[in-house]
């Protein structure tokens, strides 16, 4: 086997003279373009939206962890630049795609971003291309899918003339302390050179970059992650269910084991799963077993129990107002927090969605505040934050706490509302607990 190409290549990423680009300029193609770029490398941003092209391009960021400053001072150094047009990969070294993997309303996977994104790239491959697949999907997505297009119609070998590779991404949105740049980096490829190849062009830019032996394992990986957290939470929602028939108070239960120092790991309940991760990721995994004949048992009961928290939400809703002597249909709900996390504007699989639509199923006039979300629009819904907070706390008839942004005045809240709906105990520290007009997840 020749290795001069794979030499070449990793001599270009150790000397950062190799020219990089992002395919999607999202929650991960962008601060993963931009941790490139501050590494010293040339990053040239693929995207179909002309707006996010012309954003970057004018110095301005549209994700909330990456500050325009920072997006500003790269562009002006030409370090980094945008562009709709794919041609540019003739000239391009490593390229990572970062697009989307939702589901479809079916409930089965959607892979026509990578499907549209490799066949972007395909006509631009060449010797000593080195091309990692970053979108999460199901073990076997960057063999099956990634390689016959790039390699099916120029007689080019992975490992030998291109290079391949998967690297979940590991990104959570509003969060400080762990970045794309310090958060390990898992890297497997379709060949041991491709694993070889893809870890020296990461290692220029991440701190800690961990090598798996293949691709599969690699997706895997990202899928064990996100499975896990979705089983748990399941765990969680199905122990609030349990606790409130019980009448036992989850929250203390969860608190309490908690102490234990080893052997447990705290999750909390809440009213259904968001995020671009969780809610979808273990689903990819479930569907793909369904070829091996094969049940994925746990993964299916959890997400069946997430997908009803929404539904157990506003059964609390209408108790709460009937034990004040009020229907649902008729009255005004005031919805705290739409973004599917604290202390984000991202809004994707939010629960809020799901919380609010069948409140307005039930008749009631609902309205949402939000202090990252000022307006959004989903499935020809559209809905603007209140723009005034107190008075509209004041004048709800229930208030329902779905995300609990650190910014609020929970204190002043609690004064303030006739009725609260706590799904995610936000006004534990404020008397939530004791306060008679406050009924809890």
């Amino acid at each position: 086997m020749n290795n001069q190409i794979k030499l070449e290549v990793i001599k270009k990423f150790e000397n950062k003279s190799a020219l990089l680009a992002v395919v999607g300029l999202g929650y991960v193609g962008l601060p993963l373009a931009v941790v490139f770029a501050e590494a010293g490398f040339n990053v040239i941003g693929l995207e179909v939206d002309v707006r996010k092209v012309d954003a970057i391009n004018k110095g301005v960021s549209y994700i909330q962890d990456v500050p325009s400053g920072q997006v500003e001072q790269l562009v002006k150094s030409g370090r980094l630049k945008a562009t709709t047009d794919f041609s540019v990969l003739k000239d391009v070294d490593g390229v990572s795609i970062c697009v989307p993997t939702p589901l479809r309303k079916t409930g089965d996977p959607d892979l026509s971003f990578i499907v549209s994104a490799s066949e972007g790239v395909a006509p631009y491959a060449h010797a000593g291309m080195v091309v990692v697949l970053e979108s999460s999907t199901y073990p076997g997505t960057t063999r099956e899918m990634v390689l016959p297009r790039l390699t099916g119609s120029n007689g080019f070998k992975a490992g030998e003339d291109i290079f391949i590779a998967f690297s979940p991404e590991r990104v959570d949105p509003g969060r400080v302390d762990w970045t794309t740049k310090n958060t390990p980096k898992v890297v497997g490829g379709v060949t041991e050179n491709c694993s070889d190849v893809a870890a020296a062009w990461y290692g220029q830019a991440l701190d800690t970059v961990v090598r798996v032996s293949t691709a599969e394992v690699a997706e895997m990986a990202k899928l064990l992650e996100n499975t896990f957290r979705m089983i748990n939470i399941g765990l969680v929602n199905e122990l609030a269910i349990m606790c409130d028939r019980l009448g036992v108070d989850v929250w203390e239960v969860i608190d309490s084991a908690a102490t234990k120092p080893f052997g447990f790991m705290k999750f909390t309940p809440g009213p259904g799963l968001g995020g671009h991760c969780i809610p979808i990721d273990p689903l990819y995994l479930s569907w793909k077993m369904k070829s091996f004949q094969y049940n994925a048992r746990f993964i299916e009961l959890a997400s069946e129990i997430n997908t009803n928290m929404p539904r157990f939400a506003v059964s609390k809703v209408q108790d709460a107002l009937n034990e004040v002597g009020k229907s649902l249909k008729g009255s005004q709900v005031l919805v705290l927090g739409v973004a599917y996390k604290p202390d984000i504007d991202d809004m994707r699989e939010s629960p809020a969605l799901d919380v609010i639509h069948l409140l307005q199923q039930k008749g009631a006039t609902v309205h949402y505040h939000d202090p990252y979300v000022p307006r959004f629009d989903h499935d020809g819904r559209v809905m603007e934050s209140v723009a005034d907070l107190m008075p509209a706390v004041r004048s709800a008839d229930v208030v329902v706490i779905i995300t609990n942004h650190h910014n609020y005045d929970y204190a002043s809240i609690l004064e303030a509302a006739s009725l609260i709906v706590d799904t995610r105990n936000a006004l534990s520290k404020f008397g939530g607990k004791e306060n008679p007009k406050v009924t809890r997840l």
